[in-house]
């Protein structure tokens, strides 16, 4: 199930329907029942030539029950000049309307949340829906990291495949590249690229999505082929690594890291030994998080 279909809910359905997945039938709802009802009728056209054959139609909260991934796209939409974290007391409150009512329906899958601030509103579903923590994932810095190695790729002109890259912490303005650990063809990055020019790639990876809003409204083509890679390594238990906003129990909160991602969610996070420097960034970018859970946790 989909849940909004706006932007970055049809990028989704439609990035799903452009690859080979294990996808079989795809929920689409909204408020707006008319655009839900119009985007299945306009994706339902590409069936005939899509690598993959599934199933379309609408659907409300009650179909959740029999549904293995629940993606949250819906909320309220990001404004030119206006940060993630602008949007949390407004999306927190649509959180609760959408998360309530689909427990109540007997959902037993993974929430997959896409809406931003994404980390506080993963932290958010996990504590309106009660599921266990590894059954709650926000897209993280998932996009982050794939612009990242675009970046370094685009840069050292070689496959962005073959880039190994993260950029962690907030889906926002705190987050950070684990340049201590980014590496092409096992050769670290740090060796290949002045440190003037990391920071200026870095700064454009983290500023991008503004950049897209200010140009054309909204970002929603790269988010949806990464949502996809999250659900195709849920559903083929791949076990993929991949930067996702996971539960992390010793801070409380939600944020962007390296983690194994298999059929029954988060596998594990993985334990990489940060320098000094990425250590405090991390926390930093943790206490953003922290700072914007509190404003929302009473809504």
């Amino acid at each position: 199930m989909i849940v909004g279909t706006g932007n970055v809910g049809a990028s989704i359905a439609y990035a799903l329907l452009n690859q080979r997945t294990p996808v079989k039938e795809i929920i689409l709802t909204d408020i707006n029942i008319d655009d839900a009802e119009g985007e299945v009728m306009d994706l339902s056209d590409a069936l005939a030539v899509s690598p993959s054959f599934l199933r379309l139609r609408t659907g409300n909260y009650d179909d959740a029950k029999d549904c293995d991934i629940c993606v949250i796209t819906a909320g309220a939409n990001q404004k030119p000049d206006e940060t993630r974290t602008d949007l949390v007391i407004k999306n927190a409150k649509i959180m609760r309307s959408i998360v309530d009512p689909i427990m109540q329906s007997g959902f037993e899958g993974i929430f997959l949340v896409v809406s931003n601030p994404v980390d506080t509103l993963s932290w958010l579903v996990q504590h309106y829906s009660g599921l266990p923590a590894e059954r709650v994932i926000g897209s993280g810095t998932v996009l982050d990291s794939a612009r990242l190695r675009f970046r370094l790729a685009e840069r050292l002109g070689v496959h962005p495949k073959s880039v190994h890259a993260y950029q962690v912490g907030e889906h926002g303005d705190s987050e950070f590249a684990l340049w201590s650990t980014a590496t092409v063809g096992g050769e670290k990055i740090i060796d290949l690229i002045p440190v003037s020019k990391l920071k200026t790639i870095e700064a454009s990876v983290r500023d991008k999505a503004y950049h897209i809003i200010k140009k054309k409204g909204a970002t929603h083509y790269g988010i949806g082929a990464c949502t996809v890679q999250i659900i195709n390594s849920i559903l083929n238990d791949e076990r993929r690594i991949l930067s996702v906003s996971t539960f992390d129990d010793n801070t409380d909160s939600y944020y962007g890291f390296p983690a194994v991602i298999g059929k029954n969610g988060v596998v594990r996070r993985l334990n990489i030994k940060l320098t000094e420097a990425e250590g405090i960034q991390l926390q930093s970018s943790i206490n953003t998080i922290k700072a914007t859970i509190k404003e929302a946790a009473n809504v």
